[in-house]
């Protein structure tokens, strides 16, 4: 069954507005809308922002079921046993919306992929997930009514109502809420101390037996993580708008599910699919930023000689044009080794590129590149063996990617790091970091614990921010 979309268009001034108030506009009247946002405004890549208002239909993978909901109220489950394609099925999903209107880039399905659905891709166990976290989907992916896009460049926003067959518009509703000055704000507290169910002796335990396995050959690295949580209650937002004035990154994002949230700000694509070429951006490489630009100058240049950093990144890149080449052809490196500066490390980041045809099966190449290999190691496959035998907990969304699936081929996925779920009221977020043969557990537990200063330091600013 096709299900035909209409899609209705109107351009606005957006001078008056930024994508954070509209969003604290229409949360309350519209629950379960999403923002999506980027630092990264001076290049037209990353100059549009995105706030997702009122769900109409969804895929999800959850308790081993396969859920499509559909704009008619028609609901579709199938059991995911042995030898289901959860990307074929994600697919037909997919083409059965048709829209009339070309808005490249814009008009989709937005969500995410958590790590634990890696097993729906490749031969790999991964173990159970916590009971705590049963009802937390492997995948979700919605498509809203109404995507209202801001343009930075132009400073004009375009409000796009997608309206099933026999439906009537309510777009001039949604402008009067936009227009009005109401936003509903509310406080948030820390209830506890960060807390993690491995303790720093046990993390460097973990990262001696990934040391061993590099030694013995099993894997040339491995990325090892560790869970941290804290209890609070009130409004997550804040914590949000935290951490996009603390971590200012090329993806920002706020998605509320109901019952879960997830947000973050990762500074790593994953895959990026627009204009016939397909991306990814390794990151690979990290020191601990010091205040002092010339310091911090000094450490760049020291990342860029560290033999045993640049072996690792060199690695990756490898892996990511092994990946890419899977589904797509003319693999090559865009730029290497290109140092970039984060609120409290730098990072050494690559570009891989590769050209995609309209043959190309853009999902399908989504699933081979999944999950990324900084977040994994290499061999992938068999690093993922290990990281279910070494960490005691499913991974759940850390390590996953989150963004947005275009009805017209274009894709477009962070990787889920920098980021929390907030559930039950509870925070909860995880970092890693890679284990090579030279590694030194030491060393490695500041690494991790640099990556989630600024999601620390969120939740501590969090509670200061009133309005």
């Amino acid at each position: 069954m096709k299900y035909r979309i209409k899609t209705i268009t109107r351009i606005l001034p957006a001078d008056l507005q930024t994508p954070v108030g509209i969003y604290l506009k229409v949360r309350d009247l519209f629950p379960q809308s999403a923002l999506l946002e980027s630092s990264d405004y001076h290049t037209t890549q990353n100059s549009f922002s995105f706030i997702g208002v009122e769900p109409m239909a969804d895929f999800s993978v959850t308790k081993e079921q396969i859920v499509r909901r559909f704009p008619d109220g028609r609901q579709l489950t199938d059991a995911l046993t042995e030898g289901v394609d959860v990307i074929e099925i994600l697919k037909d999903y997919i083409a059965s919306f048709e829209t009339e209107t070309n808005l490249t880039g814009i008009n989709g399905f937005f969500g995410y992929t958590a790590y634990d659905a890696v097993r729906y891709f490749e031969a790999v166990r991964i173990r159970k997930k916590e009971e705590k976290f049963a009802e937390i989907p492997d995948m979700m992916y919605i498509l809203y009514r109404y995507i209202i896009v801001v343009d930075h460049f132009k400073n004009q926003m375009t409000i796009v109502e997608n309206l099933p067959e026999g439906q009537y518009s309510h777009m001039p509703e949604l402008i009067d809420v936009i227009h009005n000055n109401n936003m509903a704000r509310y406080g948030f507290e820390a209830l506890d101390d960060t807390g993690s169910p491995i303790s720093d002796e046990q993390y460097m335990e973990m990262v001696k037996r990934g040391i061993r396995h590099t030694q013995r050959g099993d894997v040339f690295q491995i990325v090892l993580s560790r869970r941290f949580s804290r209890g609070f209650r009130g409004d997550d937002f804040n914590v949000y708008r935290a951490l996009r004035c603390i971590n200012p990154s090329p993806y920002l994002y706020y998605f509320d599910f109901g019952h879960f949230r997830i947000f973050g700000s990762s500074p790593e694509t994953h895959l990026r699919v627009a204009g016939g070429k397909a991306y990814i951006d390794p990151i690979a490489g990290t020191f601990r930023r010091t205040g002092d630009d010339i310091r911090d100058s000094e450490l760049a240049r020291k990342l860029l000689e560290d033999e045993k950093e640049n072996a690792e990144h060199i690695m990756l890149v490898d892996l990511a044009r092994n990946d890419l080449s899977r589904g797509a052809g003319q693999v090559k490196i865009e730029f290497l080794r290109q140092i970039q500066y984060y609120s409290h490390v730098i990072h050494m980041v690559s570009r891989v590129s590769a050209c995609v045809s309209e043959n190309t099966d853009i999902l399908r190449l989504f699933a081979d590149t999944f999950p990324a290999g900084t977040l994994s190691g290499a061999p992938k496959v068999r690093a993922m063996q290990l990281i279910d035998d070494i960490e005691p907990h499913s991974r759940g969304i850390y390590g996953g990617c989150v963004g947005y699936i275009g009805f017209q081929g274009e894709l477009n996925q962070a990787i889920t790091i920098r980021s929390f779920l907030s559930y039950g009221n509870r925070l909860y977020a995880q970092a890693g970091a890679g284990i090579v043969a030279h590694s030194s557990p030491e060393s490695e537990l500041q690494e991790l614990n640099n990556k989630l200063g600024a999601l620390m330091k969120a939740v501590e600013m969090s509670e200061k921010v009133k309005n």
